[in-house]
């Protein structure tokens, strides 16, 4: 988008203004305002070998759409007035000055942006009283030496997927890994969490290589695959860093030896995926593909759970200022339902909101993880991710 794309949406049933009453008089008392805030930078379009991976113009807003209406549905019957303010950067766009106009009206932001952009946001003086979810950034992190005490995460950090991916690994037996590791610096990021994660669980990783990215592979994939895969050591599975899911399929179906590929493209550990059909799901699918018109994506999800979230701790508290929802969602007491088969809460050493990670294939659900028989002293969730041991974050006094 070229210029900013401001718009304020409203989910309340005119006949629920003013439905709960007032403890003395019998008056009806003034329905509690929830004003929510969605910022987005807008990436710059990337040069890509395939275009057939369009991406929504919509994608996190939908999400933070339909947690709207899900919010008002409850909301209604209980005087509390949602409303959802999306304001939309383009590449290189002015956050500060974004989040400078929303202050004073909004201190709940769904923030979708990069790491350094929502770090220059959570420090704003004038945002310091504001709870901000960061729905798209997977950095460790922001979840590491650079957290924010007003900073939670409803996306999923690199690591809890990569974990899952090494718990479905083990499982199946499939401990021996050749790694290709694409060009780029968040390919190299993408490449350290699956190495990380293959120490953590004991999986091996005995050959590596990596992808030169000179080579135009819509043609020559299957005469380049084969030379860069034909020197790996014994091995069980492929493993793609492919952080823009850029090239990864082209290696699939072209390796020297026939294996299993994984990463990106093959098995792949998500956050949300069309596949995810059970805990009911389906129905949220069903849901999102109505309002949106396609399927609900990983950034739509965590777009969707963050509206849930303020929307569950609205509830129970009844109230609706940062620091009351936000002592709320850290503590023991909060859980939210969201189609996963387990409750989600949040640590409370980084702010990350813990969650299961699915591991599919195009068509089906492989596994959940955790996986049985991977506990963890604390929730066997934790299992996934920076671990309270292993996290920098000074920021929220843990």
């Amino acid at each position: 988008m070229e210029e900013t794309m401001r718009k304020i949406v409203r989910n309340a049933a005119p006949w629920a203004i003013g439905l709960t009453l007032a403890c003395s008089g019998g008056l009806l008392a003034e329905p509690l305002q929830v004003r929510v805030g969605y910022l987005r930078l807008e990436e710059p379009p990337r040069a890509v070998l395939s275009n057939l991976d369009t991406v929504p113009a919509d994608l996190g807003i939908a999400g933070a759409r339909l947690g709207l209406a899900d919010n008002a549905t409850t909301g209604t019957f209980m005087g509390h007035d949602y409303a959802l303010e999306i304001v939309s950067l383009a590449p290189g766009g002015d956050v500060v000055a974004a989040a400078r106009d929303m202050a004073g009206q909004v201190d709940l932001i769904l923030a979708d942006m990069n790491a350094e952009a929502l770090l220059s946001l959570a420090d704003l003086p004038d945002v310091a009283g504001a709870l901000i979810f960061n729905v798209s950034d997977a950095s460790e992190r922001l979840r590491d030496a650079d957290c924010r005490a007003n900073v939670l995460h409803t996306a999923t950090e690199a690591a809890m997927r990569s974990d899952a991916l090494m718990q479905v690994l083990l499982a199946k037996r499939w401990t021996k890994v050749a790694l290709i590791e694409g060009p780029g610096g968040a390919d190299a990021a993408l490449a350290a969490a699956y190495r990380a994660s293959a120490r953590k669980f004991g999986v091996r990783i005995v050959s590596d290589a990596r992808w030169d990215d000179t080579a135009d592979l819509r043609r020559t994939a299957s005469a380049e695959v084969p030379l860069l895969t034909q020197g790996f050591k014994d091995h069980d599975v492929v493993l793609v860093a492919d952080a823009a899911d850029d090239f990864a399929r082209y290696v699939e179906h072209n390796t020297w030896v026939p294996r299993p590929v994984i990463g990106v493209t093959g098995l792949t550990p998500v956050a949300w995926a069309p596949v995810v059909e059970q805990w009911g799901a389906a129905q949220l699918q069903s849901r999102f593909s109505d309002l949106a018109a396609r399927d609900m994506q990983p950034r739509d999800y965590a777009a969707w759970a963050a509206m849930r979230v303020i929307g569950e701790a609205v509830t129970r508290t009844n109230a609706a200022d940062a620091s009351a929802l936000r002592a709320y969602i850290l503590s023991d007491a909060f859980e939210l339902a969201a189609f996963q088969g387990r409750p989600l809460s949040f640590r409370h050493w980084n702010g990350q909101m813990r969650q299961p990670i699915p591991v599919v294939n195009a068509r089906a659900v492989v596994g959940s993880a955790p996986l049985d028989g991977f506990e963890h002293a604390r929730n066997p969730l934790d299992s996934l991710g920076l671990d309270a041991p292993e996290s920098a974050c000074t920021a929220f006094g843990d």
